[in-house]
């Protein structure tokens, strides 16, 4: 058999920087943490604060009750200033622990982008230079020999090598790079571990894709989404309701005798407003796009991670995505009076030098089905595929046997003096009735069986495609196939429609029609033929080794170039929309348990009727609103790993989430505090504390 090309070299190893990037940090990452606490004091400024209105309103409250316990000391006023502070230190916690992540991923990614030295190419073609990689300008030309680190963003203009991207996708095994086609793209930092390459810089200067990488991990540069911009009014909407009401409790409380103290106040608008959901909502969204980060996805705005939670349609390449990307020998048919071990036997022999995945699948089959072992042959001679004969094959001790398509063999039979049989026809017909391939083997004048070749539908993926319809996604399967094997591979895949012989055009005209309906669409490529599909789609994810064509086109790029991740990526939309709906209803919810806390001790020595309300039976007026407080703080700490995490995305419909919300966040949200508020109460009688 001949040798491995040279291309294949040894699996690079995995570098820590590619293992910060793609794996996920520990949620409790005492760096991270100790800079956190750090910067949640930092977020103190009114500048800051004031672009979460909750919360500034929650900041005014704590200064309000500061002068007040100034002006009039004591244990309550200032044990309530203190956890209302904390209240606005542990909502900046979370969103400073959100972003803490992402900064550690970019930080990660700044130690890889180590100036490096470039060969860059004078005008005359040949002589080379050395330069700065930082000083190179868009439409540079650069050689990249083995052990070369590649200086900047670029394609390949000429020659082909091996290359280590671990760097950048975490993955240790090196991909294959070449001038011409979908492969020719490289990014700044990685490495060639073989061969020569001569790359056309694509990046302006400061704009590489390990310089968009930095900034599209750094939490604090993210940009709200409409959805969460629309949350945020609602929330202020609701906090400035609440406002006047509590301004004129006080003049109602003065009206009717009972002495209701500018710190309570406080306490009540701080509790009735939607405190808990308005400190984990950024949290929430930077978080989502840091679980996309720990999938190698990089997303270039929160709007794109929100959309892949509404997506209804996705579209799905067959190959590599729906079938494992290569076709494989299922089984082999004899004709006439020939048997199947006869087959199995010829098309191994016609198959050793075949180092294609389909050739080497014939190999196998064989070896599975009857245990042929592979052969020590001599005075052979291999015959390689041609374009011409379309067919391949051994020459040894005698024996001339050849695979191919099946007239190609008819010829080559016909040639050699022997006769096609009759049932031959029916059974190529059939195998390509069924979507497969059909390889004709023959040996000398005899015709002695097919191989079938199949698309390997992937484990797993149909159960995936349930799922999806489960949620209301509907799967489009795209092919370039002819109608037939289309039809046949969707059938076995369980996807709900598909597109053969596609064409950009028929991608693009399919997205619109669509959108035209209002429905979201997310879908995948590669090429630069998929970049116009890509930019119309709502969700566009490109591969990582794709043209610069498709990952300037899409909204996302998947660092693996996986395209089976979009259904992760999906799933990663939605459960970021779970979670800030779920922690939504929990926050509204837990309000209620406040008000029966808060509003019995205000007016209570006044009118001892309210009493009835204590259902709680808290102690006194003074440990009913501090207890109250103090959930109001405690709960967001307790919460921040939920926002970080995200709710558990289960595949179910929008009535069956919402009926979780409900029975869980909702009537949770309400029975929680009621205990937690108790329990606080009875721990402060029990210190001796009111």
């Amino acid at each position: 058999m001949s040798s491995a090309p040279a291309l294949l070299q040894p699996e690079a190893p995995e570098t820590p920087a590619a293992r910060g990037v793609a794996q996920g940090r520990s949620l409790f990452d005492r760096t991270i943490m100790r800079q956190a606490l750090v910067d949640a004091f930092k977020k103190l400024t009114p500048r800051v604060q004031i672009r979460n209105p909750v919360m500034f309103v929650v900041l005014i409250g704590t200064v309000v009750s500061f002068i007040e316990a100034v002006a009039h000391p004591g244990k309550f006023a200032w044990s309530i200033t203190i956890w209302l502070f904390l209240t606005v230190i542990f909502a900046n916690f979370a969103e400073a622990m959100a972003e803490g992540r992402g900064k550690a991923q970019a930080e990660t990614l700044r130690r890889m982008r180590a100036e490096t030295e470039a060969r860059r190419l004078r005008a005359d073609g040949i002589t080379e230079e050395r330069v700065p990689a930082s000083t190179l300008a868009r439409g540079d030309l650069v050689v990249c020999e083995a052990n070369d680190l590649i200086p900047s963003d670029g394609e390949i203009v000429e020659g082909i090598a091996s290359v280590d991207e671990s760097a950048i996708t975490g993955e240790s095994a090196p991909v294959i790079r070449e001038s011409g086609g979908d492969r020719s793209a490289v990014t700044g930092g990685t490495k060639v571990l073989s061969d020569r390459i001569v790359v056309r810089i694509t990046a302006e200067r400061g704009q590489t894709f390990l310089d968009r990488m930095i900034t599209l991990v750094e939490g604090a540069n993210r940009q709200k989404t409409p959805n969460e911009i629309a949350l945020t009014i609602l929330l202020s909407v609701l906090t400035i309701v609440f406002i006047p009401v509590v301004v004129t409790l006080q003049a109602f409380g003065h009206y009717s005798g009972a002495s209701v103290s500018v710190v309570v106040l406080v306490s009540l608008l701080v509790c009735l407003i939607p405190t808990t959901i308005g400190a984990l909502l950024s949290a929430i969204g930077i978080a989502g796009m840091d679980r996309l980060v720990q999938r190698n996805v990089l997303a270039m705005s929160g709007r794109a991670v929100e959309a892949a939670g509404d997506v209804q349609t996705l579209l799905l390449d067959k190959t590599g995505t729906i079938t494992l990307g290569n076709r494989m020998a299922t089984r082999f048919v004899p004709v006439a009076d020939h048997e199947e071990r006869e087959v199995a036997d010829a098309s191994q022999l016609a198959s050793l030098a075949d180092e294609t995945p389909e050739g080497r699948s014939i190999v196998i089959l064989a070896k599975e089905r009857f245990d042929i072992r592979e052969r020590q042959l001599e005075q052979h001679t291999f015959v390689p595929f041609s374009a011409t004969t379309r067919m391949s094959g051994l020459d040894v001790e005698g024996r001339r046997i050849r695979k191919g398509a099946a007239e190609s063999i008819r010829t080559w039979v016909r040639g050699q003096g022997g006769e096609v049989p009759s049932d031959l026809d029916e059974i190529v017909e059939g195998i390509s009735r069924a979507g497969s391939t059909p390889l004709v083997v023959a040996e000398g004048s005899e015709t002695l069986g097919v191989i079938e070749l199949k698309d390997v539908v992937k484990q797993g993926i149909r159960e995936k495609f349930d799922e999806m319809r489960s949620m209301g996604i509907r799967t489009v399967m795209i092919t370039g196939d002819n109608p037939l094997t289309a039809a046949a591979i969707a059938q076995e895949a369980g996807v709900d429609d598909f597109l053969a012989e596609a064409t950009p055009e028929a991608k693009l005209a399919l997205i619109r029609s669509e959108q035209k309906g209002g429905k979201l669409i997310a879908m995948t490529g590669d090429g630069t033929n998929d970049a116009p599909a890509l930019a119309q789609a709502d969700v566009g994810v490109a591969m990582n080794t794709g043209t610069t064509a498709a990952k300037e086109a899409g909204n996302m790029v998947d660092l693996d170039s996986n395209p089976t991740k979009l259904i992760d990526i999906v799933e990663i939309g939605k459960q970021l929309l779970i979670t800030r709906g779920s922690l939504t209803t929990f926050s509204i919810a837990n309000d209620v348990a406040k008000y029966f806390a808060i509003i019995p001790a205000l007016f209570v020595a006044t009118y001892p009727q309210l009493n009835t309300l204590n259902i709680m039976k808290l102690h006194n007026s003074q440990s009913a609103v501090l207890s109250a407080v103090i959930f109001n703080a405690l709960v967001i700490i307790a919460l921040i790993p939920l926002a970080l995490r995200g709710v558990k995305f289960r595949a179910m419909s929008s009535s069956a989430i919402l009926r979780r919300n409900v029975w869980i966040y909702g009537i949770g949200g309400i029975i929680v505090p009621f205990i937690f508020i108790k329990l606080i109460d009875l721990i402060l009688v029990a210190l001796h504390a009111y």
